[in-house]
């Protein structure tokens, strides 16, 4: 039974393409407020998860439950009108930024508000104004995607994401498009965004920001769930061995 405090419920997720199975499995439960951090190789399954719960992925078997609505039961779709609205409580942030070249930074952002969301021109710029002001990017609003650096970009990004308001925001490893020096800047506003209780998922390469900014962590390999445990238990101090392998370098 789904409490008023789960935002998102995983359970026994499977998806195959063809005869690879690229989930196997998969269980846990994200609440409200927190951030729940995914490592782990590539290939682990770790971007088809996070696109199975966002629909960029149709799934093969299990549940999955978002904010107590089912968006699929037993491998069983719920209908449109029930997904439309499922979609609403989900944002996604892109590794690669997927801002549209032809707009504006500022249209970026205020578009979806009012294509999806029906918001007055006016309410959107409101809306978009005040997020690039969170995001340290007011002066950027006219400004299109080319002119801007990765970490502006990612930032931008971030803000359309939020404007929607989502109940829960998937990042995608954010900073893996980015060069190293501007790495800092995209963990530093999902860091604010945690201490502001925003429900997270994150998929990340970043050892050290999964293990200071997570509630709960998710080690994935081969298509499973192979630990997951609070963050100094599953980075400080891992059970498994493949989790031992995977850290070593981390911890020294």
């Amino acid at each position: 039974m789904t409490t008023t405090n789960e935002i998102l419920k995983v359970q026994n997720l499977s998806k195959s393409f063809g005869s690879l199975n690229v989930l196997k499995d998969i269980s846990f439960t994200v609440n409200k407020g927190d951030v729940l951090g995914i490592i782990g190789p590539s290939g682990s399954g770790k971007s088809t998860l996070l696109r199975t719960v966002c629909q960029l992925e149709s799934v093969t078997g299990g549940s999955i439950t978002v904010c107590g609505q089912p968006l699929v039961k037993d491998g069983i779709y719920s209908d449109k009108a029930a997904l439309r609205k499922i979609a609403l409580n989900v944002g996604l942030v892109f590794q690669n930024f997927n801002l549209f070249p032809h707009f504006s930074v500022l249209r970026n952002i205020t578009e979806a508000q009012r294509v999806v969301l029906g918001k007055s021109k006016e309410e959107a710029k409101s809306v978009a104004m005040d997020l690039l002001a969170k995001m340290g990017l007011e002066t950027k609003a006219n400004a299109y995607p080319c002119q801007l650096s990765g970490g502006q970009q990612q930032r931008v990004s971030i803000a359309r994401a939020l404007a929607l308001k989502p109940q829960v925001l998937f990042f995608d490893e954010p900073t893996s498009a980015l060069d190293p020096e501007l790495t800092g800047e995209i963990l530093s506003v999902i860091r604010e965004l945690a201490k502001e209780n925003m429900t997270m998922v994150v998929v990340t390469h970043e050892m050290a920001f999964a293990r200071d900014t997570s509630d709960h962590i998710i080690f994935m390999d081969g298509g499973m769930i192979v630990e997951q445990g609070i963050p100094s238990e599953v980075i400080n101090n891992p059970k498994e061995e493949r989790t031992k392998a995977f850290l070593k370098r981390f911890n020294g």
